[in-house]
């Protein structure tokens, strides 16, 4: 597998040279300063690769090209989007980088209510905590018809949660959940956001995923003749919020958008965290069902809690079998090099804890520090290395 990892470009506090440290051998970026819905130019992509190579570094993911709203609805100026997000695509084969992660997520892109949840040991991690989304969703944003999505049990929690907490704690939460995340697509107010949730419960699951095959049935065979590989992200996390509709967050989510546009370009991109955010989604079949069409990993581990909240875990203390899961990983790369591919699956630590010095520091992205991943890269290394020296035996 190859070990890449996470960047955000020039203003990003974890420099490419921290990378190096880090021991990954590649880089997964994106464009960010490039309006959602433009086209990528290709001297900006060079440019990018340029300085990352620079360093010894490979730009081997793109993650991710955005898409507009507009896209995702059918509605507005979807056209236009959808012919930028093609040159895009061609632009970004041009330039040498051969995976394109993205995602379909209405609203909202990712999502935690609690951005430094202590652990024991006093480190942070990301959490989603569903009594406090439920006091946002009902009695902040005051969302239509929104107590109709909690059972009664999760709404007296909620209602007695938002009674204990201080103004600032209220004004957090809703920064945490609409302020956007990194690698998120953008912010939201409250009144915005509730005339998009209204947008995207009007279209529905059935519309929803009728927009995203129709965007793929466009947009894959460019990338065919790119050498692009498309991967979707799936859902984070894996169910419905503010009862928005979600199309990709189980085995049989993935299995009809893969039977829809059948092609090696049109993939998926397996994060452990979001789909094992879920009880019933079984990781390491879906990997033996999805395997040639996995083209890019992320590699997180969660705790989860009946309710449907969830913690990030440490990478290898959770409840995904990150062992297992590797090593089915390796059994696909095997089984690529014995068809002549020797494509290997190129993977990150996702998200990791905040430790030491970095506690406390304002620009430390949420998800994204340098020594949390650092440490998880380092076990997943270990990991990689043990299983493959098994195979040699």
């Amino acid at each position: 597998m190859q070990q890449t990892w996470r960047w955000f470009g020039p203003e990003d506090p974890v420099t490419l040279q921290n990378i190096v440290q880090a021991g990954a051998s590649g880089v997964v970026t994106s464009l960010q300063h490039i309006p959602t819905g433009e086209p990528w130019p290709l001297d900006e992509l060079n440019l990018r690769r340029a300085e990352i190579e620079s360093h010894g570094l490979s730009w081997d993911v793109i993650e991710s090209i955005p898409l507009h709203n507009d896209i995702k609805t059918r509605t507005g100026d979807y056209q236009r989007c959808i012919n930028n997000y093609k040159t895009s695509i061609r632009n970004a084969g041009s330039a040498g980088v051969s995976v394109v992660c993205y995602n379909f997520m209405p609203v909202v892109d990712w999502t935690r209510t609690n951005l430094n949840y202590q652990l024991p040991n006093a480190s942070e991690a990301l959490r989603f905590e569903m009594t406090d989304f439920a006091a946002y969703d009902v009695y902040l944003l005051e969302r239509e018809n929104a107590k109709a999505d909690y059972p009664p049990e999760v709404l007296q929690a909620a209602k007695g949660r938002l009674e204990q907490m201080t103004d600032q704690e209220k004004a957090l939460l809703e920064q945490n959940i609409i302020a956007g995340l990194p690698g998120g697509e953008g912010s939201y107010g409250r009144q915005e956001i509730r005339t998009a949730i209204a947008q995207f419960i009007a279209l529905g699951n059935a519309g929803m995923r009728a927009n995203l095959i129709t965007f793929l049935e466009e947009i894959i065979p460019v990338a065919e003749d790119s050498g692009v590989r498309m991967c979707i992200h799936p859902d984070d996390p894996p169910f419905s919020l503010f009862g928005l509709p979600r199309v990709v967050s189980t085995a049989d989510d993935a299995r009809l958008l893969m039977n829809a546009v059948p092609s090696t370009s049109n993939g998926l991109t397996l994060c452990a965290g979001s789909f094992g955010a879920r009880a019933d989604n079984d990781l390491i079949a879906m990997v033996r069902e999805f395997g040639p069409q996995i083209h890019f990993v992320h590699l997180r581990n969660i705790k989860r809690e009946d309710d449907g909240s969830f913690y990030e875990s440490e990478h290898l203390d959770g409840d995904n079998d990150m062992v297992g899961l590797i090593n089915a990983l390796l059994d696909e790369e095997q089984a690529r090099r014995r068809q002549g591919r020797f494509d290997n699956i190129p993977m990150r630590p996702d998200h990791g804890h905040l430790l030491g010095e970095e506690i406390g520091q304002s620009n430390v992205n949420p998800g994204y520090s340098f020594s949390g991943r650092l440490k998880g890269l380092a076990e997943l290394r270990g990991v990689i290395h043990a299983l493959e020296q098994i195979r040699t035996q």
